[in-house]
């Protein structure tokens, strides 16, 4: 492969310019500032937050608070990386430089892997808000039908891709604020059905603040982790932003705010409007709700907007697999099938054998449509907490080489660095100890070995034919363009 060099400079030794990578630049600040802002606002937080609360309660509230500290710690982790080096394939790039090529092989193939079954997640839960008009669909219908009408809008162009996901953001995010001053309107007026028993009393009067004991809460900490994946995102859209090293940033330091709106803010209000005890697995919160307040077309409507918010998740999922497969292709790592884009700059290949990947999804939904979400939300979680667990290690790595003179020092550096990121994995470590104790999340932790085992054999195999893709990466060595930059 052709080598390209980073542009760097000395005086912050951040690197200026991302390498050509036949990527067009079509995502612009707007679009950028949206997709990290509804990234993390999908299936996790509208659907699977009625599952947290009946486990935790009110202290749920607390989990996603601390939960958010650790995420703000790993996007400025990530942040400082990209500022360093930005490119598409993020994670698994800096896998190749710090921990080695074997890890930038595990790291990209399970980050598609992540997509893959979290696109499973988003349609499935789709396919359960649709249901909520009429029981009488199958629930692998709308499945089918949204994998292929995403499918379709990720073959148009990035920029496409990106203004599609700034309305589907902005609607997520309208619907949230709007929420939130209708739940203020109930608590503090009292109109409504709901408004004579609606109290901030709510939060600790039905049974205390931690009704199911601190166990119950400890027990909420993977579904809370899973509503932030895609949270780093934003990484993967280094390659194609069309000014990172000022984007990029900004995006990121709005982690802390948008936690604490759309997030804490919202789960205090839902919850001080009606009382923990009421919602329910697998229904979602919101629109139980709303469903007490007596609007039963308020209801309707926070359910087409979750609704687009998992529509949303699942075109994200689409648009990074193909870019990560390239990227896995361009460094040898994956079959060369995938490095060919189109003449509008799109990775179509990887996107669409990703996509028939997701299809796996219509035939749960077929099979197991009572169980299809805890599924895919198990094995999405821990796929998605390793892409976290490299760029953390990566960062500690990078971090003391920066601060050895080995390497430029970042122009976004991370704050308690490295000790934050030490904290970090720690966390993680915890949550995934925890999900041994949980039945519903112990089948990732079975799916892991096996998923390990498979890429062991196929990095063996790859490295023996290609020996040379598995050389120690450099920082200034991509791959040459395909396509020029448009």
């Amino acid at each position: 492969m052709t080598s390209v060099q980073v542009e760097t400079h000395e005086g912050d030794g951040a690197a200026e310019a991302a390498p050509e990578e036949g990527y067009r630049r079509g995502l612009g600040s707007r679009q950028i500032q949206m997709i990290a802002i509804g990234g993390a606002i999908g299936t996790g937080l509208f659907l699977g937050a009625g599952l947290a609360i009946s486990k935790a309660g009110p202290s749920l509230i607390l989990t996603y608070a601390v939960v958010g500290v650790v995420i703000f710690l790993i996007m400025r982790a990530l942040g400082e990386l990209l500022m360093y080096r930005p490119v598409s394939g993020s994670f698994s790039e800096y896998a190749r430089e710090f921990l080695g090529p074997f890890m930038g092989f595990v790291t990209g193939w399970t980050y598609w892997l992540f997509w893959v079954v979290t696109g499973i997640t988003e349609v499935t839960a789709a396919s359960t808000y649709v249901r909520y008009w009429n029981h009488d669909i199958p629930q692998w219908l709308p499945a089918l039908v949204f994998t292929v009408a995403l499918f379709v809008v990720n073959l148009i162009s990035v920029k496409i891709f990106g203004e599609l996901e700034f309305w589907f953001s902005m609607v997520k995010v309208t619907a949230i604020v709007g929420m939130i001053l209708i739940g203020l309107g109930v608590i503090l007026f009292g109109f409504s059905d709901a408004g004579p028993t609606a109290s901030f009393s709510h939060l600790w009067a039905d049974g205390g603040f931690f009704p199911h004991g601190i166990g119950g809460t400890l027990m909420t900490l993977q579904i809370v982790m899973f509503a932030f994946l895609a949270v780093e995102l934003v990484g993967v859209t280094a390659g194609e932003a069309t000014n990172p090293r000022k984007v990029l940033p900004k995006a990121i330091n709005t982690v802390p705010w948008r936690i604490g709106l759309f997030y804490v803010g919202a789960l205090i209000i839902i919850l001080s409007v009606v009382s923990w005890t009421v919602f329910e697995p697998g229904v979602s919160p919101f629109v139980a709700a709303f469903a007490k307040i007596g609007l039963p077309a308020g209801a309707a409507i926070v359910n087409f907007v979750v609704l687009t918010a998992a529509l949303s998740s699942a075109n994200s999922g689409m648009y990074s697999t193909g870019r990560m497969l390239r990227d896995l292709a361009l460094n040898g790592q994956g079959p060369k099938f995938f490095t060919k884009l189109t003449d509008r700059g799109l990775p179509l290949r990887g996107t669409a054998v990703s996509v028939g990947m997701m299809l796996i999804g219509v035939v749960i939904n077929y099979v197991a449509p009572g169980k299809a979400f805890d599924y895919v939300v198990s094995f999405a979680t821990i796929s998605g907490m390793w892409a976290w667990i490299v760029i953390l290690l990566s960062h500690i790595r990078y971090r003391a080489k920066a601060d050895r003179g080995e390497l430029p020092k970042s122009s976004f550096r991370a704050p308690g660095a490295p000790w934050a990121s030490a904290f970090s994995l720690a966390f993680i470590a915890l949550v995934i100890v925890l999900m041994g104790f949980d039945a519903d999340s112990r089948i990732s932790l079975y799916a892991a070995p096996v998923w390990a085992v498979i890429l062991g054999a196929s990095y063996l195999v790859i490295k023996r034919r290609t020996p040379e893709a598995f050389a120690t990466a450099r920082p200034e060595a991509v791959a040459a363009p395909e396509h020029p930059q448009g």
